[in-house]
């Protein structure tokens, strides 16, 4: 353990936060999806500096229903004394004040992930609002923020022997396009990280969903290795790994192959996953074909070939971590995807030469059976070439010749057309109808295209509805060979039907333009096309509607028009937008009462609360609160104990009930009174308490007494249904090409989805289960996501 100090002398300023909120992209890379889980890196690199300075062994991050976001760890907090330069506490410096923070101090940090000192402070800038607490020096301290700035003051609120910080914030809805945060993309972040500090433990929790992950890896990234290859028959089951100092630079490297035929390098510096390489990757990808062909070389391996091996050979079935820790990196922005210290090159070129050189001495049984697994990559490519050259005579992959089914477009600005590729001659004859000829191409496919996932490229090569999409889009395919210059489409469309068969087509496209075209998913110019969920009939006249949600509100809508409510001691009817404000508050108040009972919080202790007027930390600041609210709870035969929570300097009491039989506890403090499903069912209590039941609901045709919101709920749905025809949509067959064009195809009112790779470890491992060679693997998937499986084509 370090014993350096982190005080308020440690936190170094270089100014400024005003441009953060006016051009946010600059900072963390866009105000899209991606901007949103920077934020979360962000705050989480804070903490895993901690982990590096050795004073921090477990990080938690809960995602809250309202899209806020807490991340907490045990470090040693941010520091709470008084800046001498700044003259406000350093805990308030660090949170406003851009390029502020102990990593430009290396007395405090060695080795730091976070090198801009950007980092919280561009977080706290574009949160709407931002809790700090801080455990340090013997007590809990706090501050709230508002747009990155300070509301309250920096304040001492109890006693600790604890030390940590736990940050919770909201991103602004004025700047982020969305507030969805993705819980497997964080997820697999975490995980990471969990694997690059061995030892150290994280855990996610989405109170969204009820998803939950804990990680605590104690092999590293030699584990890591093994994780990304658990679907693949390995070469060498004990993956190559080690570790070396130069200067000041850390290199430590796990390798391992399996049989399949593409490759997974994953490159990290200071924890960032440099997904555009750089420098270090550059280096161990000469070194490895440079030291596999020198071993193959003095063995006599490479005798039948006239060349030596290429790089793309000896990264076929390539399974490898590379994990670098240097003190001054160089990255290309705040985003950190790509290292450019030059120095770095030739650093890892030569540790790595010399780490593989002893390996492939000390080891020559695996040696000479990976050289073998090379040998036959590099024949592989010599049969492609002759294909590809074959093919060319042919003119399969010259993009001046289309294919006779190509029904194309008119426009030849890429930028303006798009292809959609359909399945079958029908629906391809539907889908030629339907188009604009103008912008619209079509290219109906045969059947079934070949799993690319379980061939190699020059029986890809030979597929013949495969050599029909690259001569459509123009671009040719493999790495020596492929130019996105040239598409065609600059929106290439997978449009099939919602059963099985659609599903199973669907997913073999996904997987050939991810494994043999993945700049076309980089680029952002793959797409599915989504048919609306449901067709609702009334009558002569139907719609479309595409989602579950815009059901409901279809629903609301309808019932608010055909029904009005009549409560007690009211004298106006509740009916039109009144009455739908009214029903999605009902809607709303028993989602949060549900949330809160997965917590293990009763419907009778959450009514007593609610009623009492339990509304706050304040309610809890005062013993004789709870006092009455103990009594309450003995009345029902209920056992609770009341106890002072010294951090905060307040009351809590623990409730102990029966379940079906089963002890269950849960604790009425402070972390119930903050979280956000308990603010927001407060709020909705306190909305409907004027609208108290019996209900009496009024239609054209009754007059019918509900007594409680539950039934009213149930009673509403029901009627709400009765007099249309709800069908769940499956096929674009079923359409005519009118309304084909009116739901998927006309750009006004389609809906498409954009296929990313946000997560590329989660991204192959599910294309290995579902379309690689390994049965096992793909039954285990199957079994344990089976309840999950909605709408299935039986």
């Amino acid at each position: 353990m370090s014993s350096k100090k982190y005080t308020a002398e440690s936190i170094k300023v270089l100014k400024g936060l005003e441009a953060v909120r006016k051009r946010p992209a600059m900072y963390i890379g866009s105000t899209g999806p991606e901007g949103l889980q920077h934020l979360v890196y962000e705050v989480v690199d804070n903490s895993i500096d901690e982990a590096l300075a050795g004073f921090c062994t477990k990080i938690d991050v809960i995602i809250h229903v309202d899209c806020s976001v807490t991340v907490i760890d045990n470090g040693r907090g941010i520091p709470v004394g008084m800046h001498k330069k700044e003259r406000k506490p350093a805990a308030e410096v660090v949170m406003t004040t851009l390029h502020a923070g102990g990593k430009f101090d290396t007395k405090t940090y060695q080795v730091s992930g976070g090198l801009h000192g950007v980092g919280v402070s561009v977080v706290n800038a574009l949160s709407g609002k931002l809790d700090l607490e801080i455990k340090k020096q013997g007590g809990v301290y706090t501050q709230t923020y508002k747009k990155g700035k300070a509301i309250t003051k920096l304040k001492k609120i109890g006693k600790t022997k604890k030390t940590g910080t736990k940050i919770t914030f909201k991103p602004d809805d004025e700047i982020f396009e969305s507030l969805e945060f993705n819980f497997d993309v964080l997820s697999q972040r975490l995980r990471e990280l969990s694997f690059l500090n061995k030892g150290l433990k994280i855990s996610i929790v989405d109170e969204r969903t009820d998803k939950g992950h804990d990680f605590e890896y104690k092999g590293g990234i030699r584990e890591f290795v093994q994780y990304l290859n658990q679907n693949k028959t390995v070469l060498n089951p004990k993956p190559i790994h080690f570790e070396s100092v130069k200067g000041d630079v850390i290199v430590e490297m796990a390798l391992q192959y399996n049989t399949s035929y593409s490759e997974s390098i994953f490159t990290f510096v200071n924890n960032i996953n440099t997904t555009e390489g750089g420098t270090h990757l550059i280096g161990f990808k000469a070194a490895l074909t440079r030291s596999i062909n020198l071993y193959a070389n003095a063995n006599n391996l490479i005798k039948d070939l006239k060349q030596n091996l290429t790089g793309d050979d000896t990264r076929e079935g390539l399974c490898t971590v590379l994990n670098l820790k240097i003190q001054n990196p160089q990255f290309e922005g705040q985003t950190k995807t790509k290292l450019g210290n030059s120095d770095i090159k030739g650093i890892v070129e030569s540790i790595v030469n010399e780490q593989l050189s002893i390996y492939f001495e000390e080891n020559p049984t695996v040696s000479k059976k990976l050289v073998m697994k090379i040998l036959d990559a590099a024949r592989a490519r010599e049969a492609a070439r002759k294909a590809r050259e074959l093919s060319r005579r042919k003119g399969v992959l010259e993009s001046t010749s289309l294919p006779g089914k190509l029904a194309d477009c008119q426009e030849k600005d890429p930028a303006e057309s798009e292809i959609f590729l359909v399945e079958g001659d029908s629906a391809g004859g539907s889908a030629k109808q339907a188009r604009d000829r103008r912008f619209q191409a079509i290219l109906p496919l045969k059947g079934k295209i070949l799993n690319v996932e379980k061939a190699r490229f020059d029986k890809v090569l030979q597929s013949e509805e495969i050599g029909i999409i690259i001569s459509a889009l123009g671009t040719g395919v493999e790495q020596s060979d492929f130019n996105l210059d040239k598409l065609r489409y600059h929106k290439v469309i997978v449009m099939t039907d919602a059963d099985v068969d659609g599903s199973h087509i669907r997913t073999l496209l996904m997987t050939f333009f991810y494994r043999q075209m993945p700049q076309l998913i980089e680029k952002g110019y793959l797409y599915i096309a989504q048919p609306p969920l449901y067709k609702i009939s009334k009558g002569k006249s139907f719609q479309y509607l595409r989602d579950e949600r815009e059901f409901e509100k279809y629903i609301i809508k309808k019932i608010s028009e055909e029904f009005q409510i009549k409560v007690s001691r009211q004298k106006d009817l509740i009916k039109g937008e009144k009455f739908r404000r009214f029903f999605r508050g009902i809607i709303a108040k028993k989602h949060y009462i549900q949330i809160l009972e997965k917590k293990n919080f009763p419907f009778f202790l959450i009514k007593i609360l609610l009623e009492n007027e339990a509304k706050d930390v304040e309610f809890l600041r005062r013993p004789r609160r709870l006092e009455n609210i103990q009594n309450l709870l003995n009345e029902k035969g209920i056992i609770s104990v009341l106890s002072e929570d010294e951090e905060y300097g307040l009351y809590e009491l623990a409730v102990n009930f029966q379940v079906n039989g089963m002890n269950v506890s849960c604790s009425v403090n402070i972390d119930l009174v903050k979280s956000v499903e308990y603010r927001n069912l407060f709020k909705i209590h306190k909305d409907l308490e004027k609208y108290k039941p019996p209900f009496q609901v009024l239609s054209d045709s009754e007059k019918v007494k509900i007594e409680n919101e539950s039934k009213l709920l149930e009673y509403l749905f029901q009627r709400g249904k009765k007099g249309i025809v709800i069908q769940r949509y499956k096929g674009l067959g079923e359409m005519a090409p009118q309304q084909l064009w009116e739901t998927t195809m006309d750009p006004e009112v389609r809906y498409l989805l954009q296929v990313s790779v946000q997560d590329a470890v989660e991204a192959d491992k599910i294309f290995t289960i579902l379309m690689g060679s390994e049965v096992e693997p793909r039954r285990v998937f199957i079994e344990e996501n089976a309840l999950e499986a909605q709408n299935l084509d039986i």
